[in-house]
């Protein structure tokens, strides 16, 4: 029906609504309020968001990350499970800040939608917090952004930005790695937030049914369980023994991700014994017919994280990560690379 050419119109009328977006506001702020730390000085709800650095540091470096969660958020919105994808959009930024000894401070999310279903969001940005809170940064603003003819009924997309901390003398970057070194793995809770297009085009061409339980567990939880977040307990692994380097086990696997804290003369050797492959990986590579050089390229294939440390310090590592809860593996070593060769090899 065309409108009428004398009737007011107003912002709804155009599709989007402000008093919408304001009940989202008032309904994060709970969840926001419990992710607050020491140097937040305003948050949810000002222009601009305000954080004062400690003046416990002599050479503060602030490191920035910004992540999103790829097409996991598809799934996510097919099963109409919105409760946990905001831990995926916290978990890529911090876990990839971490990797350079970075304590995360603070985080502010992206939420763009064509009309604003203030429920999902709420719930979406309720597991935003959750999030920050495993990993001790304060959530202290955002955006919400309703674009009518942007996105399809239902859908919305997300983007996450993290900023954290560490002294310019403690920041770790490699450079002190070197042959014989050890390499641990510590277990990852399932596909984190890559190879999901894989995983979509698996369960189309397949037909599968997601309600369809592998070991206990459905399809759906296992695809769907959030990213594991390690900021805390590698902090406090980062005052005991001397971590030479950290690799987020994202897109491009072990053999990707674990050459990003090598020199040009070293290389890893991964040992693929040392670790089970978890059900969700072995359902993939059967129904996927996926080859194993592939399956390790885009799957993490349950390493979410790598850690590079000294042999000397090698027992007392996997201590303290055993103490702090993590799942932790002596997956392989620190060799000299030969010649041109690959910078990470699974044997």
């Amino acid at each position: 029906m065309p409108l009428n050419p004398s009737k007011r119109l107003t912002y709804r009328d155009a599709g989007v609504d402000l008093d919408a977006g304001d009940a989202l506001v008032e309904n994060i702020k709970p969840f926001a309020r419990k992710t607050l730390r020491e140097g937040v000085l305003a948050g949810i709800g000002g222009f601009g968001a305000l954080f004062e650095v400690s003046r416990n540091y002599r050479e503060p470096v602030l490191v920035a990350g910004t992540d999103g969660v790829g097409t996991k958020l598809k799934l996510a919105m097919q099963l109409g499970r919105h409760d946990t994808i905001g831990v995926d959009l916290v978990a890529m930024s911090v876990n990839d800040i971490l990797t350079q000894g970075a304590e995360p401070l603070f985080f502010l999310d992206y939420y763009a939608c064509g009309k604003l279903d203030v429920p999902t969001a709420t719930e979406v940005i309720k597991g935003i917090a959750a999030g920050c809170e495993q990993a001790g940064c304060a959530l202290i603003g955002g955006e919400t952004a309703e674009m009518p003819g942007m996105y399809p009924t239902g859908e919305y997309d997300l983007a996450g930005f993290a900023v954290g901390i560490v002294e310019k003398s403690e920041i770790i970057d490699g450079s002190t790695i070197e042959a014989g070194d050890v390499v641990l793995g510590l277990a990852s809770s399932g596909a984190h937030s890559n190879g999901y297009s894989l995983i979509r085009k698996i369960i189309d061409v397949k037909r599968v049914n997601l309600s369809a339980k592998v070991e206990g567990k459905t399809l759906s939880e296992l695809i769907l369980a959030p990213t594991r977040v390690y900021v805390k307990p590698l902090l406090k692994l980062m005052k005991r023994v001397n971590v030479k380097g950290l690799a987020h086990i994202t897109g491009g696997g072990l053999t990707g991700n674990i050459p990003r804290v090598l020199s040009q003369e070293l290389a890893a050797r991964i040992e693929r014994k040392q670790w089970p492959m978890p059900p969700l990986f072995q359902w993939l590579r059967q129904q996927g017919n996926i080859a194993d050089p592939e399956l390790f390229r885009v799957f993490n294939c349950g390493i979410g994280m790598a850690v590079v440390v000294s042999a000397e310090e090698a027992a007392a590592a996997e201590k303290a990560l055993r103490a702090a809860g993590e799942t932790v593996w002596r997956i392989g070593r620190v060799e000299r690379r030969k010649g041109e060769g690959p910078q990470a090899v699974i044997a």
